[in-house]
């Protein structure tokens, strides 16, 4: 997780799309931290506010990357990159030691769109290889990282900070991302704790050495740790594969979702602070949003999506044939996908044809309660 902090930021200035439609209470992953911070730093105390603002960390991705992007699409969608950090410093420990740097653990794409009435969620196997553009990384803001072929998607934080995963990203799918969140192994844990657990039923047990997640067929109430788990788990669930492990995630996204709007956080004052504070804690962000307004408008724009507006997709990709550990992109589909975002369509059931991310039955082992 990178420890850029708010201080020294240099604002960025590239033009914003329109200003986001208001609807129903936050419903997706990010939403739901944002609207804690809504509402906790719109109570008129000043003391929380500043509070929840100074937990804020950002990174300046528009002044790292420059010029040198997608167009922006100013129709009133957005398209927002979410990292789950696998770096173990510090409280993060516990899960290894790091080797050379922390990568990108968990990546999805969010488009909403430009009625904010529907999402659509591309998980991008950690395990892609993808041509890596030549990037600055913001790690140091110095160190040019030259373009390399045939590279794990992850490396791009690994090398370059969060601005070289964007910069991969937009090169991979010819789109400029609007936003940048991350959030890491601790942060998410606390997230889930502050939420009371989720609630999920597991359809076989679930036995993990590596993920340490060890789960009886039946409902569960899992708290942080055991959430934590099961969203690395992949060892023991479809071929062993980061696929597998996608489904999984997505089959835990659509849980919390159904547990953030049966919770109550939203009549409880102090539990609404406590998740507020914890998720502000938890999460970087591109500059634009490291800030409680920032946040409070980026929420409600989010707040007319459910999880009946959701759709979620894995990347298209085969097995590589040099490396059956590694996947590549399918050309056809994965240009039909970036097609369907750019032109804010939804996902034609094409994309998912011949992908082994789509495959296998890991995503059906865990529901929601």
């Amino acid at each position: 997780m990178s420890d850029t902090g708010r201080s020294g930021r240099i604002r960025a200035t590239g033009k914003r799309r329109k200003s986001p439609a208001k609807g129903r209470r936050a419903t997706t992953t990010l939403s739901w931290v944002a609207a804690g911070v809504v509402l906790a730093g719109g109570s008129g105390l000043g003391y929380v506010y500043f509070k929840l603002d100074g937990n804020l960390k950002g990174v300046d991705i528009n002044s790292a990357l420059g010029t040198d992007r997608p167009d922006e699409v100013d129709n009133g969608s957005q398209d927002i990159l979410v990292l789950g950090s696998d770096s173990r410093d510090g409280d993060n420990a516990e899960y290894g030691t790091d080797e050379g740097g922390a990568r990108s653990d968990t990546a999805m794409i969010l488009h909403v769109n430009e009625g904010h009435t529907k999402a659509s969620i591309v998980s991008i196997p950690r395990d892609t290889l993808v041509s890596r553009p030549e990037c600055v990384s913001d790690n140091d803001g110095r160190t040019t990282v030259p373009a390399a072929q045939r590279q794990m998607f992850n490396t791009a934080y690994e090398v370059g900070g969060p601005a070289c995963a964007v910069k991969t990203v937009e090169h991979m799918s010819g789109i400029r991302m609007d936003h940048y969140v991350e959030v890491d192994f601790t942060g998410f844990k606390k997230l889930i704790d502050e939420l009371g657990g989720v609630p999920v039923t597991t359809k076989k047990a679930i036995k993990d050495t590596k993920s340490h997640l060890d789960l009886p067929p039946g409902t569960h109430q899992l708290n942080g740790e055991q959430s934590l788990a099961l969203v690395r788990t992949r060892k023991s669930v479809g071929d062993g594969s980061d696929l597998g492990r996608i489904q999984l995630q997505q089959a835990f996204m659509k849980a919390l979702i159904g547990q953030v709007k049966n919770v109550g956080v939203f009549t409880n004052p102090k539990k609404l602070y406590d998740l507020a504070d914890a998720a502000t804690k938890a999460i970087t962000t591109d500059s634009d949003l490291a800030s409680v307004n920032q946040l409070m408008s980026f929420a409600n724009g989010l707040k007319g999506i459910g999880a009946q507006d959701m759709e979620m997709v894995t990347l298209p990709v085969r097995y590589d044939p040099r490396d059956p550990n590694r996947v590549v992109p399918l050309d056809t589909q994965s240009q039909q996908l970036w097609q369907a975002l750019r032109s804010d369509a939804p996902i034609p059931a094409s994309v998912t044809e011949g992908s082994a991310g789509d495959k296998g039955d890991a995503g059906t082992i865990v529901k929601g309660d």
